[in-house]
């Protein structure tokens, strides 16, 4: 069984780890079986089984705050690593935890302990550098430093994601999927030196992928897989080595000194952060609130091209995500920062001014195996917050935050699959509810909907302290087979939602058009709702529907459905298709900027949808910096807004509209 399985490996895991500090060698984990049958849910398939500037030197901060003596016991899925660790032995372990396969059920979080890891004697010549902490970052793993500052953890070296190397031999010519498929990873609070150099069995390649010029680091990454609050003393590249594909990629509260290379990165989302450089850009790549963002040149003739770049001086609405750390004491804490408006740059504070230190006593430590909807909602009704370690909870019932300013946070990729229909979160009519970090996986029977804020007709809000959700994504299909009506409804006014992807499975197990069924990724009902990053891709009818006021979303990426049998099963009515972005017609205020919408209906039939975005002509609602794109198969879009923007199809890739009405 699943369950029996994912224990083992978590007890597998803590096992290396010991065996790395008693000095032992240690072989890689077995891989771990996932679902392989097209239509069996949860229940059921767990019992089948440019080169870059060199960067000026950076010295290191020294705080260190001493380990309390008892930390609790966040199981054997989580590790802390300190300064008595070996480069090997740390590179050692997490060649262990980054193999896991793209829909595996096995999660992983690493935590580095203040203080300095890795050489940077190498630093110059990054292919002789010996005595750096080099690792690939793999599916399900989130690793973070456990300072009250990014660089307390001081990394010399590189934690970097590459693209699949398709075609060894050649890999410029399989740039598909490249980073397509690098999802499910994260990076947050530590500050990287990069030295990096190819590692493992891609060492061995006649082109390795891995290669980087001196004092960069590689990100290839594509949707939910964010980079938080990191401080990159040097320059960052985020596509492949030979121009693979990659897609959809966040940056958030961080600081690159160097340049930002994004090749073949499709489009990006970077917010509240500070670069040295930006070069490329290929159909949306917004900035918001960036220090160092290159000039809006969305729509304007750049060479022989179209610029693509937005950039918003400043966020309207913004928090920062909740995060772990150690505060002065030596104690294990969880920093929430404020909620701000107009704000740009980083903010790295930990003060009583920029957010509230809670400490790990006033957290429920919820465990995979040993926790179910019961006992953790024992515990929110009891007045605690929650720490989610990383499993999958398959819960009857949903998880019920009935208490205002409740903090709930996952880590490493904690999922929440529901197994009666039910939803997995419902937040009551409260305000200044803060959600990060969890992954809601759709099952059968089908829920009506799987994250709920607030209940219908919620009046409760706090414009200053709002109800957020930060990289909370969803998935209807792909470890197995669910069906979601709904994946996320916002009732609750004054909600904001940073970095959220909602994600109708195109690929993996339980996918098709009768198997994973889910007709809308975000509603928003409640007013004055902001969105920062908002990715929901294939779903069945509207992608996103609007119907609250005020609502404002920076940044938005859709792909259609790819698997529409015929065009008669996809009509809105008299209407081709289901928008992907839709303003309900009653809406008198609402704004959107930097949005993508792309097709590739690959079932052979001529689809068409009517208009990416569908909002009504009214002089409070605007848009600006819109796309449609013709990624392949048949079919089309054919405009980018109502009427307004000329069709995508066979051999027409691209659209733009840079301002609406």
């Amino acid at each position: 069984m699943r369950t029996l399985r994912t224990t083992l490996r978590g007890a597998a895991v803590a096992a290396v780890a010991a065996s790395l500090a008693a000095g032992a060698a240690v072989t890689a984990l077995p891989a771990t079986a996932t679902p392989t049958a097209a239509n069996e849910g949860r229940t059921m398939a767990k019992a089948s089984a440019t080169k870059p500037t060199k960067p000026e030197a950076h010295k290191p901060k020294a705080h260190k705050p001493k380990k309390a003596a008892a930390d609790p016991d966040f199981g054997p899925n989580v590790t802390f690593i300190d300064e008595t660790w070996s480069v090997d032995r740390i590179n050692q372990f997490l060649e262990t935890v980054n193999d896991e396969a793209e829909f595996s059920l096995d999660r992983h979080q690493v935590y580095f302990e203040p203080g300095t890891y890795g050489s940077a004697a190498g630093q110059d010549d990054p292919a002789t550098a010996t005595g750096i902490v080099n690792a690939h970052v793999g599916y399900y793993e989130s690793i973070a430093g456990l300072g009250a500052q990014p660089d307390d953890v001081h990394i010399n070296g590189a934690l970097h994601v590459e693209p699949v190397v398709g075609c060894p031999n050649e890999p410029w010519a399989c740039a598909d999927p490249g980073s397509l498929t690098r999802f499910w990873r994260s990076i947050s609070n530590m500050g990287i030196n990069p030295i990096q150099r190819p590692i493992g069995e891609d060492a061995a390649l006649p082109y390795p992928a891995g290669v980087t010029e001196p004092h960069q680091m590689r990100f290839a990454v594509s949707q939910a897989a964010p980079m938080r609050r990191m401080d990159i003393q040097g320059n960052l590249t985020i596509f492949g080595r030979y121009g693979e594909f990659a897609s959809g990629g966040y940056l958030a509260n961080s600081r690159v000194s160097g340049t930002i290379v994004s090749g073949s990165q499709q489009q990006w989302f970077t917010r509240n952060s500070e670069v040295g450089g930006w070069d490329g850009g290929v159909w949306n790549m917004v900035f918001s609130g960036v220090t160092g963002a290159p000039a809006t040149n969305f729509g304007q003739p750049v060479g022989e091209g179209v610029g693509v770049t937005t950039t918003i001086g400043s966020t309207p609405v913004s928090r920062e995500a909740p995060f772990l750390y150690r505060d002065g004491t030596g104690e294990l804490a969880v920093f929430v920062p404020n909620a701000k408006t107009g704000s740009s740059g980083t903010d790295w504070s930990t003060g009583p001014d920029a957010g509230q230190s809670i400490g790990i006593s006033d957290f429920y430590v919820a465990k995979e195996g040993s926790d179910d909807a019961a006992s953790i909602n024992a515990a929110l009704a009891g007045g605690k917050n929650l720490i989610l370690t990383p499993g999958v909870y398959e819960l009857d019932a949903p998880l019920r935050i009935d208490r205002a300013d409740t903090v709930v946070l996952g880590l490493g990729y904690a999922s929440l699959t529901p197994t009666a229909g039910n939803s997995v979160v419902e937040v009551g009519d409260v305000a200044g509810v803060k959600i990060a970090g969890i992954t809601a996986d759709a099952n059968v029977p089908e829920s009506q909907t799987l994250i709920k804020v607030g209940p219908e007709g919620a009046t409760a809000s706090d414009a200053a302290d709002p109800t957020t959700l930060t990289d909370v994504f969803v998935r209807v299909g792909g470890p197995w087979a669910g069906k979601a009506v709904t994946s996320i409804e916002v009732n609750s006014p004054d909600t904001l939602l940073d970095h959220i992807w909602a994600w109708r499975g195109d690929h993996g197990n339980g996918i098709g058009w009768d198997v994973n069924t889910g007709a809308h990724g975000v509603v928003v009902n409640g007013d004055r709702v902001t969105a920062t990053g908002l990715f929901v891709e294939h779903y069945q009818e509207e992608q996103t529907i609007w119907n609250g006021e005020d609502g404002q979303t920076l940044f938005y990426q859709n792909e259609l459905p790819y698997d529409v049998p015929n065009q008669a099963a996809w009509n809105d009515g008299g209407r081709l298709g289901y928008a992907a972005y839709r303003v309900a017609d009653d809406v008198q205020n609402h704004s959107a900027v930097g949005t993508g919408t792309y097709s590739f209906f690959n079932q052979g039939q001529d689809i068409r949808l009517e208009s990416g975005i569908q909002a009504p002509s009214t002089p409070g609602v605007s848009f600006r910096s819109m796309t449609a794109i013709f990624l392949n198969g048949s079919g089309g879009i054919n405009h980018v807004i109502n009427n307004t923007g000329g069709a995508v199809q066979q051999g027409t890739q691209r659209s733009q509209v840079v301002t609406y009405p």
